[in-house]
């Protein structure tokens, strides 16, 4: 399998998962184009890995929650690429509070950004992938869309829309060669789960049969599969990278 000559655009690239997910797809020869919000700096030193593969890299700095940004950062990608053949939906931010306690403003970010923001990255790249008659859309998900946490109402709405959103579109789209799937991630160590309070993280892991959470390389190989041209007959689906979590 290889992704040799193909574009790829990651949002949300600058670390954690997004990194490991432009790293692995660099390993397959994709050249990049890698998206963040604000920290460009770590966009930049994601593009160095990748570079260390000898791909072609390209960072962006845009609010994709911003129909506008979003769709001049398309526009730049399509430039420096000449077409987008994958596109990664992985940016995403928490607010996380108890219902009663959750601030109006904390719950429209979530959504804007998570949610609003996979919608326009969605639009802008079906667009290209219709010229091209190819694509691989690959939106990130979360268990918590499938199976709710308690004090997670905004996420668990913007991963659970994700899902819906994955489904429609891939009805939209299939007949034209482009597929569209999403990947939910368990448990995963990255910085945003290490702001997690121990008492959290303990009963996380009292859920997770492997009994061990997952690294952001165990996310990153399931998009690599997603986005190949031998999965071709994968679409519409929910791929769970938990653990055995959401069983």
């Amino acid at each position: 399998m290889s992704l040799q000559g193909q574009t790829a655009l990651v949002t949300g690239g600058s670390r954690g998962i997004g990194r490991a997910i432009c790293i692995r797809l660099a390993q397959e020869g994709a050249d990049l184009v890698i998206n963040c919000a604000g920290n460009i700096s770590g966009a930049e030193e994601t593009a160095k890995l990748c570079e260390a593969y000898g791909v072609r890299t390209l960072c962006i700095q845009a609010d994709i929650s911003d129909a506008q940004a979003c769709g001049e950062m398309f526009a730049k990608a399509k430039e420096f690429g000449g077409k987008i053949d994958i596109l990664v939906n992985n940016a995403g931010i928490t607010r996380d509070q108890l219902l009663l306690r959750m601030k109006e403003e904390d719950y429209q970010r979530v959504i804007d950004v998570n949610l609003t923001g996979t919608f326009h990255c969605m639009k802008e790249a079906s667009r290209m992938m219709l010229r091209q008659r190819y694509g691989r859309i690959i939106s990130i998900s979360s268990v918590v869309g499938v199976r709710g946490n308690a004090g997670q109402i905004n996420y668990a709405a913007a991963k659970a829309g994700i899902i819906g959103m994955t489904k429609s579109l891939a009805k939209e789209l299939a007949a034209k060669q482009i597929t569209v799937n999403a990947v939910a991630p368990g448990w995963i160590e990255t910085e945003m789960s290490e702001a997690v309070s121990d008492e959290a993280k303990a009963a996380f892991l009292a859920q997770i049969p492997a009994g061990r959470p997952g690294k952001p390389e165990d996310i990153a190989n399931a998009v690599c599969f997603l986005a190949q041209p031998e999965s071709a007959y994968i679409t519409g689906q929910v791929l769970c990278v938990d653990g055995g979590m959401a069983m």
